[in-house]
C-alpha cells in the first residue's frame, strides 16, 4: 500500500534509483486502461485529459478501453501489471464499492493499487417524474413513509452507484422503496421520462437537459457541496436529509509499488491540466467538477470510501458473485 511504500526501509535503500528513474520518466508512451466501453462518462473524462497530459509528459497517454465484468476485467489487468508508471487505471466511485459487493475479486482493491490523482467529482442528482407528486426531498420521504414499498426507483444496474445511492437515501430516511434495475442509465432515464418509475439517481449530464425542460424535477444533488454543474440545485442533505452524501468521483490509480516519485510526477502533471480553464469547462459540461488534491489526500478519501460502502452494503445483504 502507499503508506508502506513511503515508510519502508526498502524505499529508503532504493530512493536514489527511484528518483533517477522518475527524473527520466517517461521515456515511452503510457497506457491508461479505462475499464468501461467507449462513450461513457469515464471514457469521456479520460479523453478530455489525454491530449493535454500527453503534451505535458512528452509521451502519449494511450486510452485502452477494457470494458466488462463491472470494471473487474480492466482492473485485474492493471493490478498485475509491472509497477513502473506506464500502466494506469481510470477508476470511478464504483472501484471502492466493488469490494463490498464481490466477495471473491481477483485482486485486493486496497492492497494491489496505489492512488495517483483524483480527477473530479461527478455528482448524481435525485430526479422525480412530476406524476410522483414529490416536489422536494421531505415530500418524497413523506410519500415513501405513507406507502411503504410503493415508491418505485430505477437504477443503472444492481450494485451500481445509482442503486446504492437510493439505498443510502432509504436507510437514512427510514423508508422502504421498490427497486427496478435497468441495463444502463439510458434505459432507466427513458422509463423515468415515461412515468414508469417515480425517481432515479441520475448523472448530472444525463438529467440536466430534462430538468431544464421541465420534464422531470430535480430534488437535490448527492454530494456534500452543491455542484457547479447545477449550481441552483441544493444538496440532498440541505434539502431535508442531513448526513446524506454520495460522490461519483473519478480518479487514476496504478499498480501497488509504483515508485512514489513517479506517482508524484503524474499527480503534478494531471493537476496542472485540471487547472486549465477550458479543461474545467469541458469536464463541467460532462457533469464533472475538477479536483485538485494531493496523492495523500486521495489515499485518505479512498480509504474512507472503502469503509463507507462496506458499512452500507453488508447490512443490506447486497452481494454479487
Amino acid at each position: 500500500m502507499m503508506a508502506g511504500w513511503w515508510l519502508g526501509a526498502g524505499f529508503a535503500a532504493a530512493q536514489p534509483a527511484a528518483s533517477g528513474a522518475a527524473h527520466a520518466y517517461p521515456t515511452r508512451p503510457l497506457r491508461l486502461v479505462v475499464p468501461y466501453p467507449p462513450g461513457g462518462a469515464n471514457d469521456t473524462v479520460a479523453r478530455v485529459l489525454s491530449p493535454r497530459v500527453s503534451e505535458q509528459l512528452g509521451q502519449q497517454l494511450v486510452i485502452d478501453n477494457r470494458g466488462g465484468g463491472n470494471t473487474i476485467i480492466g482492473s485485474e489487468l492493471v493490478a498485475k501489471a509491472t509497477p513502473d508508471g506506464y500502466t494506469l487505471l481510470m477508476v470511478a466511485a464504483g472501484h471502492a464499492v466493488n469490494p463490498a459487493l464481490y466477495p471473491k475479486l481477483p485482486y485486493d482493491s486496497a492492497r494491489d493499487f496505489a492512488q495517483v490523482v483524483l480527477l473530479g467529482d461527478g455528482a448524481y442528482v435525485l430526479v422525480a417524474h412530476p406524476a410522483a407528486g414529490a416536489l422536494s426531498v421531505p415530500e418524497l420521504i413523506a410519500a415513501a413513509k405513507a406507502q411503504p414499498g410503493k415508491i418505485v426507483y430505477a437504477s443503472s444496474s444492481i450494485g451500481n452507484l445509482t442503486h446504492l445511492a437510493a439505498e443510502l437515501f432509504a436507510s437514512l430516511a427510514g423508508v422502504k422503496m421498490l427497486h427496478v434495475p435497468y441495463k444502463g442509465g439510458g434505459p432507466a432515464m427513458l422509463d423515468l421520462l415515461a412515468g414508469r418509475v417515480a425517481i432515479f439517481f441520475s448523472t448530472v449530464a444525463v438529467a440536466r437537459p430534462h430538468i431544464q425542460s421541465g420534464k422531470i424535477r430535480g430534488l437535490g444533488v448527492t454530494t456534500a457541496q452543491r455542484s457547479a454543474a447545477l449550481p441552483a440545485m441544493p444538496t440532498i442533505a440541505e434539502a431535508g436529509l442531513p448526513g446524506y452524501e454520495v460522490s461519483g468521483w473519478y480518479g487514476i490509480i496504478a499498480p501497488a509499488k509504483t515508485p512514489p516519485p513517479v506517482i508524484e510526477r503524474i499527480n503534478g502533471v494531471v493537476r496542472g491540466v485540471l487547472r486549465q480553464a477550458d479543461v474545467k469547462e469541458r469536464l463541467l459540461a460532462a457533469g464533472v467538477q475538477a479536483s485538485d488534491i494531493s496523492v495523500q489526500q486521495f489515499d485518505q478519501l479512498m480509504r474512507a470510501e472503502f469503509a463507507k460502502w462496506q458499512r452500507l452494503a453488508k447490512p443490506l445483504g447486497i452481494s454479487l458473485d
